[in-house]
């Protein structure tokens, strides 16, 4: 993938949306594990916290990177992402961040809980960047200053407007289903760039919008139903 080409800024653009939202809500860990800390402290624990995942992110998804070359587990990441894809519209994220009362224990539980929080990120985005170790730092770097200062706001706009929440998890299909045409041994069924290759993603960004929509449907039904018996 050449630099700054058409395909490069697109993986680019695809990269931020899945950090925004996928990570839309780590701002809000970070706020809890700081919150019970003095005013001036917070700035530190903050700044070091943010630092420190964003480094781990780094890692981590560089790691992703390199293992998804290895035979079938593109495959198997596809699948992953899949799921991913549709739990991000089914799925309400908790924050069950304990607040800490140094800043040292405040710095820890920031880059532990993002780690942990931002695997099916990591995911997405080593499947976006195919290798290209520059679109993951460069993604990180745009992404991770709207996400701290914010990734309230956004929240906000996405419980006002849920169709973002559609378009970035039909973004992540759409990655999923270029992860599992892009699979070696599958190549030969799926050449790159033809029409049955992207129909592949195609249908899995339908499929996954289309179950998220009547799960959520179902369960909005069944929430009705309990509050008017």
């Amino acid at each position: 993938m050449d630099f700054f080409t058409t395909e490069f800024l697109t993986a680019l653009i695809s990269i931020v949306i899945i950090d925004l939202v996928l990570a839309g809500d780590n701002a809000i860990v970070i706020g809890l594990a700081a919150r019970n800390l003095p005013k001036e402290q917070q700035k530190t624990v903050i700044f070091w916290g943010t630092v420190g995942a964003v480094v781990m992110r780094v890692v981590a998804t560089s790691a992703v990177v390199w293992l998804l070359k290895i035979p079938g587990l593109l495959l198997v990441g596809g699948v992953l992402l899949l799921w991913i894809a549709y739990k991000l519209l089914v799925d309400g994220k908790g924050h069950e961040i304990e607040a800490k009362k140094t800043v040292f224990q405040a710095i820890q539980t920031i880059i532990i809980a993002d780690t942990v929080m931002g695997l099916d990120n990591v995911l997405a985005v080593a499947g976006v960047a195919h290798g290209n170790y520059l679109l993951v730092v460069l993604g990180l770097v745009i992404s991770v200053p709207i996400i701290v200062w914010g990734s309230t706001l956004f929240l906000r706009l996405m419980d006002r407007f849920p169709w973002i929440l559609y378009v970035g998890a039909g973004v992540v299909a759409w990655t999923a289903g270029g992860m599992l045409t892009g699979e070696k041994f599958m190549k030969p069924y799926f050449p790159a760039g033809s029409l049955l290759s992207y129909g592949v993603q195609v249908l899995a960004v339908l499929g996954v919008l289309a179950w998220g929509y009547l799960q959520n449907q179902k369960s909005k039904k069944e929430s009705d139903g309990v509050q008017t018996s």
